[in-house]
């Protein structure tokens, strides 16, 4: 069983993701509701991917007999600005994640909980993936504000779904 304070944070880890699930689904809607189909498909599939960590994290705990406590969130950020606005609150939430994942291996180490620091490390790396690819898209988004069209041109070009990651955890319910 992993330590008590992993499965603490890591149970509060999920609902970080529950909440970043949320916030993507907002930046989903309003790109749909601007007729930007390319950012909504790519926002709706970040949203998903979120849940799909909260997920993860779920059945590790599962898998080793902690205590899952699903938390509360807050409501997402649903009223943005421009186009912009919500890529840069996604790479805010991207590096913020990033930081909470490395203080759950913090504890990890400083608890000598060896399974659980191996599980984190599938989610340091695909941090290292979401932050650039985030970052990628703000620089895009921001040279292009004004034509939408290059935006949209762009995710389609870049946003394709990659395959299956067979290192990644499993699912719960999956």
């Amino acid at each position: 069983m992993p330590a008590p304070r992993f499965v603490e944070r890591l149970n509060g880890q999920v609902g970080h993701e529950l909440a970043a699930h949320h916030q993507y689904l907002a930046c989903a809607i309003h790109y749909d509701a601007l007729t930007m189909p390319q950012m909504a498909a790519f926002f709706y599939a970040q949203a998903l991917e979120e849940r799909r960590h909260a997920l993860m994290m779920v059945q590790y705990l599962l898998d080793t007999d902690a205590h899952v406590a699903i938390p509360a969130v807050d409501a997402p950020v649903s009223s943005f600005a421009d186009v912009v606005a919500p890529v840069e609150l996604a790479l805010e939430q991207e590096n913020r994640v990033t930081s909470q994942i490395n203080e759950l291996l913090v504890i990890a180490r400083e608890e000598n909980d060896f399974a659980s620091e191996q599980f984190l490390q599938w989610f340091i790396k695909e941090q290292v993936e979401e932050v650039a690819s985030m970052s990628d898209l703000l620089a895009v988004v921001r040279r292009n504000a004004e034509m939408v069209e290059n935006i949209e041109e762009y995710v389609a070009r870049e946003g394709g779904e990659a395959g299956a990651d067979a290192s990644a955890p499993r699912v719960a319910g999956g």
